[in-house]
């Protein structure tokens, strides 16, 4: 794991740690061959230069997922995805977020979750 990002979750109490670390597991089963690394303040996966999942802290409380094309807005003439689930909103064609409030939501949604990083991934190489 990259020391940058031990460090970030080692800041986190223990109640934001387990869940960064429940969405961590899921983006590593689900695309294990993005790298991780922190951006914007937090864990994020890439393939190659493209930034794809962002993990964060919810103010309100909870964590969220960010499902996105890289650092510079990119041309959504063309793209599509589907969110077959509804688990994210989706402020833009190509910008998911996914919020989830405590751990026994986290676990619920693991599998449907799992699926959309993969497709997400997939989708947007």
């Amino acid at each position: 794991m990259n020391a940058a990002v031990v460090t970030w979750l080692d800041a986190l109490g223990p109640g934001d740690r387990a869940m960064v670390d429940a969405l961590r597991a899921i983006v590593i089963d689900a695309a294990p061959e993005l790298v991780e690394e922190i951006k914007w303040n937090a864990p994020s996966f890439r393939d190659g230069a493209d930034h794809k999942v962002t993990l964060g802290i919810e103010r309100k409380g909870g964590v969220r997922i960010v499902l996105h094309r890289g650092v510079a807005s990119r041309d959504v003439a063309g793209f599509s995805f589907a969110d077959p689930d509804g688990l994210a909103s989706w402020p833009a064609a190509d910008r998911g977020v996914v919020t989830l409030r405590d751990p026994p939501t986290i676990e619920t949604k693991r599998a449907a979750l799992g699926a959309l990083i993969a497709r997400w991934v997939a989708a947007t190489r």
